[in-house]
């Protein structure tokens, strides 16, 4: 270990023997960091029958700063220990962040990928987009998931196509007919965003192959891009920067989305319309991997970069942002569907039946379950300021109030058409709702902050059942 590895390692244990513990709005079954601020998930994966889930993590600050990786791990994928951090900004390749990757297993041996990130702000013709900063893949290695070799560098800018500017970032990798392939997220010179894959016989030496695109540009840059094959869907998922708002659909400062792929995205191919993973105020840069079992499981961060609308209410209790909780991805009647893992069935116990109405005062941790809606009438208030609500042929999450202090944190109204509605299902945490409606064609997240918890929900004839988590 460097001197400068050693120092930094110090300084994160000392920033986390000041975290908040469990009391405040800390979470009860979402992982968040122990202390300071958390972002994209990263280096998500199973080996040996163990989940691991690495993070953006900046221990110092609630609000952000220099990126290291924290560490997860889980039998469970609901009860994890924090296992520190493990990847510092001690390489003159990765001196400004460890910035995001993936983890593949082959082999019993852990291949995480990362994108290590240099700022260049001191220099004189300085440019964000083109000449402020180095953006280098990197490769560390592990048999445990626990002890991690010398960091390799495996690219820089030079390596990627010259039409590219500095920001190629987000490497994610898969192996098909003997060949190992990377895909990483590109903003182009002439700002359209796209992906580009490399190719590999060895996982060490890389050569450029091909490019994902859009026929007409969309957006300026594509962040955590992701492939899989699910159930004979292609997906290709990637967080947007820069696109134009379009009523609910782009209501986000940015977008996390999916093109389904017709074709060889390694070849010829069309993609179709963007479709969003998430329709609420918190969900960015979502990551999935394979169980061992053969599942697809995604995490998305469950918050929003740059966004000014609103904010954290836990900044005062010296951290911010959390994962969201696992969901398994799979085809439905031709439709990519999310629902939580099955393994949160051993947390949770049913305390309460219903039929039609239901009004539970003090819950904080919990799931409803509501099924069987008859005319599309649904309403539900949490902690008495978030209202669900179907009605005039669309689905709305809505906060009574938008002050910066109120159980919104200055959240408003999100909201997406569809034609009918039957069946929500409520996750919820101390601090965080997702609702999954549809058997979990259409989700929505969002972090709140109520001074009072409970729900109370009206769906005519409708059968409801509410589980204690």
């Amino acid at each position: 270990m460097s001197a400068l590895t050693n120092d930094l390692k110090k300084l994160t244990e000392a920033a986390e023997n000041t975290a908040a513990g469990e009391a405040g709005f800390r979470q009860k079954f979402h992982l968040m960091p122990p202390v300071g601020w958390l972002n994209d998930p990263n280096g998500l994966c199973q080996m040996n029958g163990v989940f691991h889930a690495f993070f953006q993590y900046s221990p110092f600050n609630p609000e952000g700063g220099v990126k290291l990786w924290g560490h997860y791990i889980s039998r469970n994928m609901t009860e994890w220990e924090y296992r520190g951090a493990v990847l510092y900004p001690d390489q003159p390749f990765d001196c400004s962040g460890v910035y995001s990757g993936c983890a593949y297993i082959e082999d019993g041996e852990m291949y995480l990928y990362y994108t290590g990130n240099v700022k260049l702000e001191d220099r004189e013709d300085y440019d964000y987009i083109n000449t402020g900063r180095e953006a280098n893949t990197v490769l560390v290695t592990s048999t445990d998931g626990e002890h991690f070799s010398r960091k390799r560098l495996l690219m820089r800018n030079s390596d990627y196509p010259s039409d590219l500017t500095m920001h190629v970032r987000d490497p994610k990798v898969w192996k098909k007919d003997g060949i190992y392939y990377m895909l990483q997220g590109a903003r182009t010179k002439k700002n359209a965003g796209q992906g580009i894959i490399f190719q590999s016989e060895d996982k060490l030496n890389w050569t450029f192959r091909s490019r994902v695109e859009t026929e007409e540009p969309f957006g300026y840059m594509w962040e955590c891009p992701d492939y899989f094959e699910s159930d004979g869907m292609k997906v290709f998922s990637t967080s947007v920067q820069g696109l134009e708002g379009e009523e609910w659909k782009d209501r986000n400062v940015y977008q996390s989305g999916y093109f389904l792929v017709d074709g060889d995205i390694l070849g010829e191919y069309s993609l179709s319309e963007y479709y969003l993973w998430d329709y609420g105020f918190d969900y960015y840069a979502p990551q999935s991997f394979e169980t061992e079992d053969g599942r697809r499981i995604q995490i998305g961060w469950m918050g929003m970069p740059d966004c000014e609308e609103y904010t954290n209410l836990t900044i005062k209790e010296g951290w911010q942002h959390c994962f969201t909780f696992p969901r398994e991805v799979f085809v439905k009647d031709g439709r990519v569907c999310q629902r939580p893992v099955r393994e949160l069935d051993e947390k949770k116990h049913l305390a309460e039946t219903a039929s039609g109405h239901l009004d539970r005062d003090g819950d904080q941790t919990y799931e409803a379950d509501i099924t069987g809606i008859c005319g599309n009438a649904f309403r539900a208030v949490l902690g008495e300021e978030l209202i669900l609500e179907y009605r005039d042929g669309r689905f709305e999450m809505r906060f009574k109030s938008r002050a910066k202090d109120s159980v919104s944190a200055g959240r408003g109204l999100r909201y997406k058409e569809m034609s009918e509605l039957t069946d929500v299902k409520i996750l919820a945490d101390i601090s965080s709702v997702e609702v999954f409606l549809n058997g979990g064609e259409y989700v929505f997240t969002t972090r709140y902050y109520p001074k009072k918890q409970g729900i109370c929900v009206d769906a005519h004839d409708a059968e409801i059942r509410f589980w204690e988590i």
